[in-house]
């Protein structure tokens, strides 16, 4: 197997190409050259299942792997019981999108750490994604939770291995961007990121090392941790992409990554992939 590559959501050339549905993403990411792609519903899961399932066939025909991100507001570490299990309502009918789409993973946000301590917002969101799990019982659909970039926010990756400990249906999402952000630039050499995989092919299994769903993009931080998402055009703040393409080549794993570039998510994909072909040619 190979690394996969593709952009969360669409890029503005999709856009400026006369492009207009989602529908339309699959084909003209295979023309890039592109194999993944990860449907963004931040801010709402606004389609309906005849959508999704044209988006799954025309990804089927393209041979382009689907995942799918699940509305930012969900929180699986609020204080509020009634605010916190409401967000069971959201990832039931982010799973029901991704198996319409045939997306294998759905992603979400670990939750905010901001009014309570690290091990209460710890223990609230771990309750809140076995509730989960129980209320998908026979989804073939993996539950990804994420790194995050902010301080205040629950999502380092010590915080993320754990939650994942808790069942062997969770799997990390690792964003490199968000740790970066958070760490004060902590991805500098290619076995800084192969600590990474190390890690969860110890402490959690070697097939979720192997085919970890990774975001990627260059984020400006501040002491606070993430301020906002950037192209690869910057050259002020990380992580640089090319030494995680050189762990993944030495390593030997399978990875999928998802660009979060700010517009130009395919595009910087697309350099991405190109470079770690080149590695392995060169192998």
């Amino acid at each position: 197997m190979a690394a996969t590559f593709g952009p969360a959501g669409n890029s503005e050339s999709f856009y400026l190409e006369k492009h207009k549905s989602t529908v339309e993403a699959p084909a003209w990411l295979r023309q890039k050259g592109l194999d993944a792609y990860e449907y963004s519903a931040g801010n709402g899961i606004t389609g309906g299942l005849a959508t999704f399932k044209r988006i799954g066939q025309a990804a089927k025909e393209n041979g382009i792997l689907l995942s799918f991100h699940t509305p930012y507001y969900i929180s699986l570490s609020g204080v509020d019981p009634e605010k916190r299990l409401k967000s069971l309502t959201y990832i039931k009918a982010s799973v029901e999108a991704a198996e319409a789409m045939g997306a294998d993973t759905i992603v979400i946000h670990a939750g905010s750490a901001s009014k309570i301590s690290r091990e209460e917002a710890l223990s609230l969101a771990g309750d809140t994604l076995l509730r989960a799990l129980a209320d998908n019982p026979d989804t073939k659909v993996r539950f990804g939770v994420e790194t995050m970039g902010k301080k205040n926010q629950l999502g380092n990756f010590d915080e993320i291995l754990a939650l994942c400990k808790l069942d062997s249906r969770l799997y990390p999402v690792v964003d490199f961007g968000h740790l970066n952000a958070r760490e004060g630039g902590c991805f500098r050499f290619w076995e800084d990121y192969a600590r990474i995989f190390e890690r969860i092919s110890t402490e959690l299994c070697p097939e979720k090392a192997d085919t970890l769903h990774c975001h990627f993009s260059k984020i400006e931080y501040t002491a606070a941790g993430e301020k906002r998402h950037l192209t690869f055009a910057d050259s002020l703040f990380g992580p640089d992409y090319e030494p995680l393409m050189e762990a993944i080549v030495r390593l030997g794993v399978s990875p999928r990554i998802i660009c979060e570039s700010a517009g130009t998510m395919a595009e910087d994909a697309l350099q991405m992939k190109r470079y770690y072909k080149a590695l392995c040619e060169q192998k």
